[in-house]
């Protein structure tokens, strides 16, 4: 199980923290799991779970915690999670019973990463990560940036994730902010050499494993002092790769995670400010860059002058839009709930939900030209007449019906078509953007 990150554009990075460690359950939950609670209750200042969920949620409590355990126990173990609304917590144990080999896994998200600016919570998390591990024996634990975690490679460091899964942290890929090696990654890369590491603290624990922590604080990941810092760490520990190739790569990541102000296309601004959250959080200064850059077609679907309605019976055929857009409102309104209301707002949501979907690569073409594109223009449409005062001027070639506002007339059955060709034409062709357009000649 993963922590789960903010999906929040304008989120801040996280602390992103895992330990597997051994497990030697004798079959009670609270007994395997009071040196872990114990240390997370006197160490988690300012972020401690104040949730628990098992089968229901309940408020913090060991009481809890075990009943919640009870509740997910299967044949491999139990599974639950620790949460605390603000700051964002978000704390999963997976633990495993095994008689050959118990384990307990801890993955932790803890939002924002800037409530490890100080010195002395970052040390009291590090030393609760010492006690976890000098109590359960563990292969690796880590804790550092999520988004950095990720430009990293982590968790599998370009391996196939079968073979990662199989050989675990079989070396030292990376160094992170703050670290624990077990014994067999101690004796990979030499105990005397491991002790010496050039960092902020180094220290051997009972059980093999040592304990290494870059700097004092984990919030300043990006500066060149820590970077500096970072690679010295790596280099020692992996002395056949070069100083200056491991810096040169890690000042490239924080080039990567440097905000970047929204600039965006004011008529695309509604939706582009909320694409860069579908992405992964270190993907998403880039993002904000390459939507800054981002300029659509200015929109060419309508005419100077109506072409008049060519159909016997125009208010029965009006009243078949109407239809359309209502099977339209019925098929997605638990997806899109604003499109009851059928607001320029409305139509930003539908943009967003069609890309995040992928709806035109990923449904049949037939499906999209016969029904969703002509209910899709049709609701366009109905927004036009609603929001802006237009008229409809109903043609027997569906894709040449017009809504008049102002002294122009609009195709949205067009821009519907267009819109549903791809997922790239979703923003290319964006009701957003149409809606804006029309909006200004609406005078």
């Amino acid at each position: 199980m993963t922590a789960s990150s903010s999906r929040d554009p304008n989120a801040a990075d996280g602390l992103r923290f895992l330990l597997e460690g051994a497990l030697d359950y004798r079959g009670e939950w609270g007994a395997e799991l009071t040196p872990f609670l114990m240390a997370l209750e006197s160490h988690a200042e300012g972020w401690m779970p104040d949730v628990v969920k098992g089968a229901r949620r309940r408020k913090y409590s060991r009481e809890s915690i075990v009943r919640a355990l009870d509740e997910r126990r299967d044949e491999h173990g139990a599974s639950i999670a620790l949460y605390r609304a603000s700051p964002s917590v978000e704390l999963m144990l997976d633990l495993n019973p095994s008689p050959r080999r118990g384990q307990l896994t801890c993955s932790l998200g803890i939002q924002p990463l800037s409530l490890f600016s100080g010195r002395e919570r970052c040390m009291m998390f590090v030393d609760m990560v010492r006690n976890w591990a000098a109590h359960y024996p563990v292969d690796y634990a880590m804790a550092h940036s999520l988004a950095d975690r990720q430009l990293a490679g982590a968790p599998y460091f370009g391996r196939e994730e079968k073979a990662a899964r199989r050989e675990g942290f079989d070396k030292l890929y990376e160094v992170f902010w703050l670290n624990v090696f077990g014994p067999r990654l101690v004796e990979a890369a030499g105990r005397e050499r491991m002790l010496t590491t050039p960092a902020h603290r180094v220290e051997a624990l009972p059980n093999g494993s040592v304990l290494v922590v870059l700097r004092p604080t984990a919030a300043d990941f990006t500066s060149e002092e820590s970077r500096v810092a970072q690679a010295r760490a790596h280099v020692h520990l992996r002395p056949e790769l070069t100083f200056d190739t491991v810096l040169r790569t890690l000042r490239e990541r924080s080039a990567a995670l440097a905000p970047v102000e929204p600039r965006f296309h004011p008529d695309l601004a509604p939706l582009l400010s909320r694409l860069p959250e579908e992405f992964a959080i270190s993907e998403r200064q880039r993002k904000i860059a390459e939507f800054n850059a981002f300029r659509p077609p200015e929109p060419d679907e309508w005419l100077p002058v109506a072409h008049p309605s060519d159909v016997e019976e125009p208010e029965r055929v009006r009243n078949s839009y109407g239809d359309l857009s209502e099977s339209l409102v019925a098929a997605l309104h638990t997806k899109v709930p604003s499109i009851f209301d059928a607001t320029p707002e409305s139509l930003t949501d539908l943009d967003l939900y069609f890309w995040r979907e992928n709806f035109p690569e990923r449904y049949k073409r037939d499906l999209i030209d016969a029904h969703t594109a002509p209910a899709l223009g049709a609701y366009l449409g109905g927004v036009l007449v609603r929001r802006l005062g237009g008229t409809w001027i109903p043609r027997q070639n569906i894709e040449e019906s017009q809504v008049r506002v102002g002294k122009r007339v609009w195709l949205p059955f067009l821009r519907a078509r267009r819109h549903m060709q791809s997922r790239q034409a979703l923003l290319d062709y964006s009701l957003t953007q149409f809606f804006r357009e029309a909006e200004r000649h609406r005078d």
